[in-house]
C-alpha cells in the first residue's frame, strides 16, 4: 500500500543566538567603519557610498561565517555569500526575519548606505562609463590587445568592432607615439563608421624586471635536402647563386639564396661544382644545373651550412680553375646565446649589465664558473634575501637564492623540465616573497603619459603594489591636464594583491576605476595552487566596492593563435563572465576568437551573473518530463 504520509518539517532552533550573533556583527561593521573613516575623507563624492560599502564588505570578511551560514540555511533565509554589493542591506533584510520569527519588532539603527537594487545599479552604470555601453545585450566587455599591424590595418580592428570588441587595449611596452597615434586613428575611424564606442586602454610597461643580454654566438645559414623516415634523400637542396649588386630573382623552389662576386659568376658553367669547406667543417660541393643570365641554379644532395668567410672553388672535369675562388659573405645577425639549466645547477644573476654567459668547464669536464646573466633592474638586489624563490620565464625555470653579493645574486635551480630549461634574453623574473622597493611609475611611463592622458580613456598601471603607486600616477596625469582617464590597477603581484583594498580607496579619489587581474604573473607569484582562490577574492572586493574587473592574460590563447581552442580555455572564459570585461591577446586568428568570445558570454549570460545562479528554464529538464 502506497505511503501518503507527509514528511515531517524541519523546525529550526531558537532564532535568538543567531539575531545575537547578527547583531554582533553587524554592530561591528559601523565599528569597523569608523576605525577606517580618514581612508574616506578624499574619495570622490560619487564614490563615497561605494567606498563605505567596501570598508563593510571587509568588516564582515573579519568574521568566520561558515557556521553562521548553516544556522540560516535551516531558517531557509538566502546566503550572506552575496551580500557584496549591499553588504548593511543584507544584514538588516536578514535580521528582519528573524526578528519576525520570533515575534519581534525590527528596528535598524542607521537606515543602509545602499539598497538591494542600488548595489547592482551602481556597478553596471560605473562598468558604462568606464568601458561603454553594453552591446547586443551582452552585460560584460571584450577588450582586445591591438597588435601593431592595426595601425596600417584598419579593416582588422573594424572586423574586430564588429565582431564584438568594446575596448581596445594598447601596450605602451612596445611600439611608440608614432605608432599609437596611427592604431587609435583607425580606431576612431571604426567608431564612426559602426557607430559603436570602443573605450581605449594603454597600459604603461611599468618595471621591466627581466634577464639581461647574454654573449652572442656566429650563426649560419642552414640548407639541407628532403629526406624520408630513414634519412634517404629524396630530392636535392636547391641553392640559387646571384651576382653581386644584382636583383635576388630566385626561382620559388629555391632553398637558399647566394650572392657572389660578378666576375667569379660569369666563370660558372652548367656541370660545374663548386666545392668548399662549410661552417661546421664539412667538404660539400654545389652541382651547376642552370646558367642564365641573372644568376644559376645549385643542387646539393647533402646539408650545407653556410657562414660568412667560406671560400668556394669552381671544379670542371675534376680540374680546379685557377684565380677561380670567391669568398662568402652573408648578412647574417648574430644570435644570442642560451644558458641550459637543470635542476641543481647555480645561476649568478649579476648587478653588471655585462652580457651573460653559460657555464664554463675545464678540459676535464670540471665547473670552472658556473653561468650567470644580467638583471634589468640591479636594484632590486637591496630588497632580496636568502631563502626566497625566485622564477624566470613565466614560472618555467625556478629557484631559490642562496647566495648574495654587492655584485651578484647566486641561485640555486630547483625547478626545470626533466630534460632541463634554457633561459635567454629578455625573459620575466618574478620574485614572489620579496618585498620589492620598485616604484610602479618609471621615468619611461612618466615620458610616455604627456601622450598617453590626451589619447586614453583608461590608463593601466602595471605592477600596482602600494596605495602610494596609484596617488603617484594620478599626481603625474594631473600635471599634464584637470581631466585625466580613469585608472586601471593591474594586480599581478602578491604585494599588489594584499593591498589592493587600500589601492582601491585611493583609486577611488577619482570619478571612475578599475581593476585588471593580471593572471600570468599573478598565477607565479601567488602559486599556481592558489590563482584561483586569489582571483575570487579580487572579484569579491571589487565588487564591493562597485569597481569593474578586467579578467586578463591566455583567454583563449590556443584559439588566437592556432585557430584551435582548448577544451580548458573555453571553460576558463565562460567563468570570465563573472567580471565585467575579459581582455584576449593579440594572434593571427584574433578576429574569430572575438566572435567566439562574443557568442560565450552571450549563452553564459542566460545562465549565470557574477557568482549568482539565474536559474533559466532549462530545456534539458522540460525534455526530461515530456519523456515521463
Amino acid at each position: 500500500m502506497e505511503n501518503t504520509t507527509q514528511p515531517s518539517p524541519c523546525v529550526p532552533p531558537p532564532a535568538s543566538p543567531i539575531i545575537n550573533q547578527m547583531l554582533a556583527i553587524r554592530h561591528d561593521v559601523l565599528a569597523k567603519e569608523k576605525q577606517a573613516s580618514s581612508s574616506l575623507r578624499a574619495v570622490h563624492p560619487s564614490q563615497l557610498r561605494s567606498a563605505q560599502n567596501l570598508l563593510h564588505y571587509l568588516a564582515l570578511r573579519t568574521h568566520d561565517l561558515r557556521e553562521l551560514q548553516l544556522e540560516l540555511s535551516a531558517w531557509g533565509l538566502s546566503s550572506l555569500g552575496r551580500a557584496e554589493r549591499k553588504v548593511l542591506a543584507t544584514l538588516d533584510a536578514v535580521l528582519k526575519v528573524l526578528y519576525e520569527f520570533s515575534n519581534l519588532d525590527w528596528k535598524p539603527i542607521e537606515h543602509p548606505p545602499i539598497c538591494f537594487e542600488e548595489g547592482r545599479r551602481m556597478l553596471e552604470a560605473n562598468t558604462c562609463q568606464l568601458m561603454g555601453p553594453v552591446t547586443d545585450g551582452r552585460r560584460v566587455r571584450i577588450m582586445v590587445t591591438m597588435p601593431t599591424e592595426v595601425a596600417t590595418n584598419y579593416d582588422l580592428v573594424k572586423n574586430l568592432m564588429s565582431n564584438g570588441m568594446n575596448c581596445a587595449r594598447i601596450n605602451c611596452a612596445h611600439d611608440d607615439a608614432t605608432v599609437w597615434e596611427d592604431i587609435i586613428k583607425n580606431i576612431r575611424k571604426a567608431q564612426e563608421v559602426l557607430e559603436r564606442e570602443c573605450k581605449i586602454l594603454m597600459d604603461l610597461g611599468g618595471p621591466k624586471l627581466r634577464t639581461g643580454d647574454l654573449e652572442t654566438e656566429p650563426t649560419a645559414l642552414k640548407v639541407r635536402p628532403r629526406r624520408n623516415a630513414i634519412g634517404k634523400v629524396l630530392s636535392a637542396a636547391q641553392i640559387w647563386i646571384f651576382a653581386e649588386g644584382r636583383l635576388n630573382n630566385a626561382p620559388s623552389q629555391t632553398d637558399a639564396a647566394l650572392s657572389m662576386p660578378k666576375d667569379w659568376m660569369a666563370r660558372l658553367k652548367k656541370d660545374d661544382f663548386i666545392c668548399f669547406t662549410d661552417a661546421r667543417g664539412s667538404k660539400r660541393k654545389l652541382k651547376v644545373m642552370e646558367v642564365s643570365p641573372t644568376g644559376c641554379l645549385t643542387s646539393c644532395q647533402k646539408t650545407v651550412y653556410f657562414n660568412n668567410g667560406i671560400s668556394f672553388q669552381i671544379v670542371r672535369k675534376n680540374t680546379k680553375l685557377k684565380k677561380g675562388k670567391a669568398r662568402l659573405q652573408l648578412d647574417i645577425p648574430p644570435a644570442r646565446s642560451a644558458i641550459r639549466l637543470l635542476a641543481g645547477d647555480k645561476l649568478l644573476l649579476t648587478r653588471s649589465q655585462q652580457p651573460g654567459r653559460a657555464a664554463r668547464f675545464d678540459a676535464t669536464g670540471q665547473l670552472e664558473a658556473p653561468a650567470q646573466i644580467p638583471c634589468s633592474l640591479p636594484e632590486v638586489f637591496e630588497d632580496i634575501r636568502i631563502g626566497e624563490p625566485i622564477w624566470f620565464d613565466d614560472g618555467k625555470i625556478g629557484g631559490i637564492i642562496t647566495g648574495s653579493t654587492a655584485d651578484f645574486i647566486t641561485v640555486t635551480i630547483t625547478h626545470v623540465p626533466p630534460s632541463g630549461g634554457v633561459l635567454r634574453s629578455e625573459k620575466g623574473i618574478n620574485l614572489p616573497e620579496t618585498e620589492l622597493q620598485l616604484r610602479a611609475l618609471t621615468e619611461q611611463d612618466k615620458a610616455d603619459l604627456a601622450f598617453v592622458v590626451k589619447h586614453a580613456d583608461m590608463v593601466g598601471l602595471s605592477f600596482a603594489n602600494r596605495p602610494g603607486d596609484v596617488e603617484e600616477l594620478v599626481s603625474a596625469m594631473k600635471e599634464i591636464q584637470s581631466d585625466i582617464p580613469a585608472v586601471i590597477l593591474k594586480i599581478e603581484t602578491q604585494l599588489g594583491f594584499k593591498n589592493l583594498p587600500a589601492m582601491l580607496l585611493s583609486a577611488m579619489h577619482a570619478p571612475s576605476c578599475g581593476v585588471m587581474i593580471a593572471r600570468g604573473d599573478l598565477a607565479i607569484e601567488c602559486g599556481f595552487g592558489r590563482l584561483s582562490e586569489v582571483q575570487e577574492q579580487v572579484l569579491w572586493t571589487c565588487e564591493a566596492a562597485h569597481v569593474p574587473v578586467i579578467w586578463a592574460t591566455q583567454v583563449l590563447e590556443g584559439l588566437a593563435k592556432t585557430g584551435l581552442p582548448t577544451r580548458a580555455e573555453v571553460t576558463d572564459a565562460a567563468m570570465g563572465q563573472r567580471a565585467e570585461c575579459i581582455m584576449l591577446n593579440k594572434g593571427p586568428h584574433i578576429v574569430e576568437a572575438t566572435r567566439a568570445l562574443a557568442d560565450i558570454l552571450s549563452r553564459m549570460q542566460d545562465h549565470q551573473t557574477k557568482k549568482r545562479s539565474l536559474l533559466r528554464k532549462l530545456r534539458l529538464a522540460e525534455r526530461f518530463f515530456e519523456k515521463h
